[in-house]
Formats: C-alpha cells, structure tokens, sequence
C-alpha cells in the first residue's frame, strides 16, 4: 500500500513537473521548437485535455522590453496603396506628420508624395509635379506665418519647399559656395568635386534646417524665407570629423525643444545642437555599433533607428530612449515580416480610436524598401 501511494506521488509529481515545463516552452518564441513539444505530448499522453490545449500553436510574436512591446499590425501594412507595390522596394525616405490633423506625410520614389490618414488606413497621392516622384529622402511638416507647409530633401537633386496640396513654393538647389558664415562649406561648395548630398530637413522658428550628410561636405545648413520665397541662409556647420560638432554621416535631423538633433550615422551618435549650431551633448547608452539614422520623439521618449543588425539580431533594432537612457530595443525582424531587414526611418504615430490612444511605428525599410506598421502591445 505503502509503495503504491508512494508511485503515486512520483507519478503525480513528474506530471506536474512535465506541465510547467510544457508550458514555460509554450511562451518560447522558437515557434519550430513549440509545435515540436505538442507532438510529443501527442505521442506520450493520449487520455485527457493536456495544460497545452488552451495555448495556440502560432502564439503572436512581439519584440521589445518594458512598456515598449510591439508586434506587427498586418492589417495596417497592408493598406499600403496596391498601386504603389512595385515601386516599394525603392522606398527611402521617411515620414512627418501634422500634429493637429494626425495626418502623416511620406514619399515613394516613382509613385510620388503620399498622404497617409490618421487612423493609417487610407494613403492619397498629393499634387501632380513630377519633381514629387524624385526620391524624397528627408520631409518635414511645419507652420511658418500661420501657414501649413512641407519641405523635402531629395538627395542630389534639391530641396522643395510646398503647400499640403502639392503646390511647389520654391525650389532650393546645390549652394554655390558664397551663401554661409562658415568657410569650410563655402570651401566645399566652390569646389568642381562639390556635390549635393542632402539626406534630411527639419524646421525650427521660421528656418529649415538641412543635414547633407552623403558628401564629403558632411554639414548641417539653413534655409531661410523672404518675401514668401525660401533660399540658403547664412548659418552652417560641421564639416567631417570625429570632434564635437563635426559629423561622419548627418543622416537624419530634427528639431524639438528649442534644438537640433542630428542622427550622425557612421560615429553612431544622436548629436544635439543650439538653434545656431552650438554643440550641446550626445545622447548616452546608445549600442556601440549602432548606424544611427533617424530621431523623432513622441510618448515623452525619443524613438532611434540604425541601419543594419548588430550582431546576431534578425534586423536592424529600433530604440526607445529618454535621451539619457535606453528604454527598449525592438527588432521587427523577429516579427518574421518579409524582406524587411534594413531600416531606414522609424516614425512613432498615435491612433485614437474609442476614446483610446495606442502607439504604432511606422517602418521604412531599406534596401528591399520594405514598409511596415508595429503596434505597441498594451
């Protein structure tokens, strides 16, 4: 009797033991790994409901730490305009966004600046010039003397400066080396070897800011409006270098809190600025190796993309920082979204909906030029 009870226990023992450890396996994200425990609870046990009844085989995938957990929203990355499809994989810009609207701005090379709704759901073609279907590598939404604008850097080519319906107000080119207060882009510019390598643009009260960060002349430049009409100003800075203020790459720009933040890309930095160009600090905590490209800010935190996977990560990670620590690090390739390795923008976009905010990423991929919508797992 005895050693019956005592079988008994074992028995019960080694059951329950068996069934956490199945279920601590069901919450793997190694899905292969999953489905192959079920089978061989199928195999081994064959009376009963098992603890793994209840869980799905495909349970969904999420990346990041703390608050900061996403997943991918298929639905909404599928709006993505089916006419647009072939030109996606050229796909190299980034987003802005009208904070009053929530509607948000984006370009795609060869189909042309896009609007998107603020719900994300519905993408609209905007104005008919075709110097909108040039690759829009850097945009911005801004107000300047009450009027609502977008300007766009398209690199090697120009920046364009429009109304919200696609109306081109002015059209800055290549400066030609006599416009600043800052001789080393004066230098640059009058120089036959010269080119115009503008990657981003921002604006901060009444000036636009430029990052021109694919050139040797690796600075950061101005542009002013006068008489309704917007052209290089005086200020500027920079140049390439390892020094505080100089730059290996300005990538991305953009301003908040009375500053200027630049993603400078190769040093793996998030520089930031005075509004004239003082150097003021470099963010910490940011992983070394990181190919920072782009910064924006919402929910109280800054959001970072690199370009490319540090070591054996599926994807080049996103960060959520608060500009003195990193919160989160998210890499939408364990999300297993098709082709999108390389990231090139990442824009946060709050949706109301029921009384409701949630938190989405917008993802430009690149060099598959994949687009994709993450949401924040609540």
């Amino acid at each position: 009797m005895v050693k019956e009870i005592t079988l008994t226990v074992i028995t019960i023992v080694s059951y329950l033991g068996f069934s956490s450890a199945l279920m601590a396996q069901s919450s793997s994200d190694d899905h292969t790994h999953h489905a192959h425990e079920n089978n061989d609870v199928a195999h081994h046990h064959h009376h009963g409901p098992m603890p793994s009844d209840d869980i799905p085989l495909q349970a969904k995938l999420v990346t990041g730490q703390g608050e900061y957990i996403f997943s991918w929203d298929q639905e909404l990355t599928a709006a993505f305009p089916k006419e647009a499809h072939e030109f996606e994989p050229g796909m190299h810009g980034g987003f802005n966004e009208d904070p009053e609207t929530g509607i948000v701005y984006t370009g795609i090379p060869g189909y042309g600046l896009c609007s998107i709704s603020p719900d994300l759901k519905e993408w609209s073609t905007i104005g008919t010039d075709q110097r909108l279907k040039d690759n829009i590598h850097g945009i911005v939404f801004f107000v300047h003397k009450g009027k609502k604008y977008l300007a766009v850097a398209q690199e090697g080519k120009r920046v364009l400066v429009l109304t919200l319906d696609g109306r081109i107000v002015s059209e800055v080119l290549k400066p030609t080396g006599n416009e600043f207060k800052f001789a080393e882009a004066n230098d640059f510019f009058r120089s036959k070897d010269s080119n115009f390598g503008v990657t981003d643009v921002t604006y901060l009260n009444g000036t636009l800011y430029v990052a021109h960060g694919y050139s040797a002349g690796d600075f950061v430049m101005t542009i002013k409006e006068k008489n309704g009409a917007w052209s290089w100003g005086k200020l500027a800075w920079g140049g390439k270098g390892d020094n505080p203020g100089q730059f290996q790459t300005a990538h991305g720009i953009y301003a908040h809190e009375n500053h200027i933040l630049v993603a400078n890309r190769a040093a793996g930095q998030v520089v930031k600025f005075t509004k004239k160009g003082k150097f003021v600090e470099t963010f910490n905590d940011i992983p070394e190796g990181s190919l920072v490209c782009n910064v924006s800010y919402k929910d109280e935190h800054y959001f970072l993309n690199a370009l490319s996977a540090l070591g054996e990560q599926k994807s080049a990670p996103i960060y959520v920082h608060t500009g003195e620590e990193l919160l989160s690090t998210i890499i939408p390739g364990d999300l297993d979204i098709p082709v999108l390795t390389n990231i090139h923008q990442v824009w946060p976009h709050i949706v109301t909906e029921n009384g409701s905010k949630h938190l989405y990423l917008l993802v430009h991929g690149w060099n598959k030029g994949k687009f994709a919508v993450l949401k924040m797992e609540k």
